[in-house]
């Protein structure tokens, strides 16, 4: 039996965030997950000189139309044990986990699709 209830696996680029569906949950360290269509919500970007040429001041603002896409291909993510971190409360270091695919793509489990796009990178 699985632990896992999140219906989402958002995959973290650099500094972009793009948002997967969990399909089906193969066990408790494997998923199988598809990437989801996002279309951007036409917003008032505020754009100020800075950095290369411009910055984006309120990026955090944006929005996505979410939707799934059945024809995109299914993709596996396993649970991974990716290094030690250190535990404030233990004073410890602790073994630290991340659900990654085969070719070490990052992805965080969530109840919510992210999307996200970095206009300032």
């Amino acid at each position: 039996m699985t632990n896992i209830t999140e219906k989402f696996a958002n995959y973290l680029g650099h500094t972009d965030i793009n948002p997967y569906e969990v399909v089906r949950v193969v066990s408790d360290k494997c998923l199988e997950i598809r990437a989801m269509n996002a279309e951007a919500i036409k917003w008032d970007k505020k754009i100020v000189q800075g950095g290369f040429s411009h910055r984006v001041v309120n990026q955090d603002d944006q929005q996505w139309d979410i939707t799934s896409n059945e024809a995109n291909p299914i993709v596996r993510i396993r649970l991974n044990k990716s290094g030690q971190k250190y535990d404030r409360e233990t004073k410890s270091f602790i073994d630290a986990y991340g659900w990654k695919d085969k070719d070490g793509a990052r992805y965080s489990l969530s109840n919510k699709p992210i999307k996200f796009y970095d206009y300032n990178f």
